[in-house]
C-alpha cells in the first residue's frame, strides 16, 4: 500500500511541475535514477509513475534523451525555399532568433570551391519556437553580398531576405548525428543525443551558389515533412538517375 501511494505521489508531483511550467513542452525530466533518489524509492516505483504519465499522453521517452514532456513538433516543410520564421508563424506559433556569432572570416577550405570567394560572413544563431531552442545553425554567405549587413539587421529579418539577390533554389542533405557538447548545451539536450542535421546550399536565380548553411534540429521539437507527388504511369520503377541536378 505504501509503495502504491509513493508512485502516485511522484506522478502527482510531476503533473504539478509540468502544469506550472517548470518543465516546458519538449523539456527533459529527471531520470528514473534521479527521481528514485529524490523521493527515496526504487527505480521500479519511479518508472511506474513515469509510465502512468506516458499512458496519459503527458510525457514520453526516447532513446538518447530519456523522459521528456510531450510536445507538438514544429513541422518544417522541405518543399519550399522559405524561412523557418515564416513556417513558425504559419503554424500560429512564436518564432525567435538569437545571434551567437557574426564575423567576416576567410572562406573555410571545404566551401571555397562552392562559394568561389576568399571571404565570407559567418553567422551563428539559435532558432526558437515559443521560447524553446529547437535548432542551432551556422550560415556562410559570400562577403560581396553581405557587406551592408549588421547583427541588428539580422535580428530583425532572416539573412536570406537581405542579400539583394533573387534566390533560385537550394540543395539539401539530411543526416542523423550525435549532439556535440556545444550544440547540446545550446539546445538543452544531453550530449550525444540524436539530432537531425541539414546542410543546405542556396543559389541565386542564375544558379550561382550564394550561401551554405548547416543546422542541427532537436527532433523532440521539430520534424521534417516532404510531399512526394505520384510517379507518372510511364515512369520506370525503382531509383532514377537525375542528370541535370544543380551543382552542390
Amino acid at each position: 500500500m505504501a509503495r502504491e501511494l509513493r508512485y502516485q505521489q511522484i506522478a502527482d508531483d510531476l503533473r504539478r511541475r509540468v502544469a506550472t511550467g517548470e518543465f516546458a513542452e519538449g523539456g527533459l525530466l529527471p531520470s528514473e535514477a534521479e527521481l528514485a533518489a529524490t523521493h527515496g524509492v526504487s527505480r521500479v516505483t519511479a518508472r511506474r509513475a513515469l509510465t502512468e504519465l506516458k499512458a496519459a499522453g503527458l510525457i514520453d521517452s526516447r532513446q538518447g534523451f530519456g523522459w521528456f514532456v510531450a510536445a507538438t513538433p514544429l513541422r518544417q516543410s522541405l518543399q519550399d525555399l522559405t524561412t523557418i520564421e515564416r513556417q513558425i508563424i504559419a503554424a500560429n506559433r512564436t518564432p525567435g532568433r538569437e545571434l551567437v556569432r557574426f564575423a567576416f572570416v576567410p572562406t573555410p577550405a571545404d566551401l571555397a570551391a562552392v562559394l568561389a570567394t576568399d571571404t565570407v560572413l559567418e553567422v551563428g544563431r539559435i532558432d526558437r519556437v515559443d521560447g524553446r531552442p529547437f535548432a542551432v545553425a551556422t550560415v556562410w554567405v559570400r562577403s560581396d553580398l553581405a557587406a551592408g549587413l549588421s547583427p541588428r539587421a539580422l535580428e530583425r529579418a532572416p539573412l536570406s531576405e537581405q542579400l539583394g539577390v533573387e534566390l533560385g533554389g537550394a540543395t539539401q542533405t539530411i543526416s542523423a548525428v550525435a549532439a556535440t557538447a556545444r550544440v547540446a548545451m545550446r539546445l538543452g539536450v544531453p550530449r550525444g543525443a540524436p539530432l537531425l542535421r541539414i546542410e543546405r546550399t542556396t543559389s541565386a536565380a542564375d544558379g550561382t551558389p550564394v550561401l551554405r548553411s548547416v543546422a542541427f534540429y532537436n527532433p523532440l521539437l521539430a520534424e521534417l515533412v516532404a510531399h512526394l507527388p505520384p510517379v507518372p504511369d510511364d515512369a520506370a520503377p525503382g531509383l532514377r538517375l537525375v542528370t541535370d541536378a544543380p551543382a552542390p
